[in-house]
């Protein structure tokens, strides 16, 4: 079987494919929110802000806003008085869903484990 370039198999490098899934969710809010509207379906910001809870109208705007460079949200408006507009995952934003529950039940599994890996190196990084 041969090896896509830049997938997974032929490695991890500074030009790799692999590293743009990483990126478009590295943001902290960015991956809450293509959750959400995966769970949820199209909704409108106000709606995605009550949802999500701990997030403000600025921060979501900027998550939404760099969700749609990416390709990854839809935003659209209706020729409706008074104007609505809403988003909704693309077919990429869509995609995203499989992976993102696998790290979240890998964040189950391990992430007590990371936290106390965290917690350890802070201890010894006090003590030097």
């Amino acid at each position: 079987m041969s090896e896509l370039p830049g997938s997974p198999e032929s490695g991890y490098t500074s030009d790799c494919r692999a590293r743009l899934a990483f990126e478009v969710l590295a943001n902290r809010w960015d991956g809450v929110v293509v959750y959400t509207l995966g769970e949820s379906g199209a909704m409108r910001p106000r709606e995605l802000l009550a949802r999500i809870g701990g997030i403000g109208p600025k921060v979501l705007n900027e998550a939404l806003r760099r969700l749609e460079y990416n390709g990854l949200v839809e935003r659209r408006a209706y020729a409706e008085a008074p104007p609505r507009v809403d988003y909704a995952l693309t077919q990429a934003g869509a995609a995203l869903l499989g992976p993102m529950r696998a790290m979240g039940q890998w964040a189950a599994c391990y992430g007590d484990a990371v936290l106390q890996a965290q917690d350890r190196f802070a201890e010894r990084s006090r003590a030097h």
